[in-house]
Parts: structure tokens; C-alpha cells; sequence
């Protein structure tokens, strides 16, 4: 699951963040589950739409557990 794309898209509806970014509501949720991972174009998109790095909302553990 990548809760940093649920915790930035906040308020706003599934359908909104998936109409703004030009994919489906269906495949915003299986991303945002970790069903599915978006192409590298999708990804950049979700980077300018957040303004956050490709690397930061994809590829970075977001754990905050200590072991």
C-alpha cells in the first residue's frame, strides 16, 4: 500500500486526484493500494501533480519503525 499517495491526495476524491492526473479512478486505487506499479510517464505526472520526487512517492521506504 503507499500511503503517501492516500495521505496527499487528503481531501480530495479518488475520482478527482484520477481525473487530474488522466487515469482512471480504478487505477489510482490499484496504485494506491501497491497493485499496481504506474509506467515511468505516470509516474512523473504524479510527481508535478504533488510536487514531490519520483523517488520519494515510489521507490523510498516510508517506515517509521524502529528495529
Amino acid at each position: 500500500m503507499n500511503n503517501i499517495l492516500i495521505e496527499l491526495r487528503g481531501n480530495k476524491s479518488r475520482a478527482e486526484v484520477a481525473k487530474d492526473l488522466g487515469i482512471t479512478t480504478q487505477g489510482l486505487g490499484l496504485i494506491e493500494r501497491g497493485e499496481r506499479t504506474p509506467r515511468k510517464e505516470l509516474m512523473i505526472r504524479f510527481s508535478e501533480y504533488y510536487k514531490k520526487s519520483v523517488d520519494f512517492l515510489f521507490f523510498k521506504s516510508h517506515d517509521t519503525k524502529c528495529f
